[in-house]
């Protein structure tokens, strides 16, 4: 499943989903990196 996730102020990350951390962040796969972020909420429909 794709996420999206802040890394910093002005950084998104898009990529595969891999795991969540204990301090509420998530772990996204993007080629051979893993990256650490918040996760973006999804957008109600409106």
């Amino acid at each position: 499943m794709l996420r999206t996730i802040t890394v910093g102020t002005h950084v998104s990350v898009q990529g595969i989903y891999v795991r969540d951390t204990q301090d509420g962040r998530i772990v996204v796969r993007v080629g051979e990196e893993n990256f650490k972020g918040t996760p973006i909420r999804e957008a109600k429909a409106a």
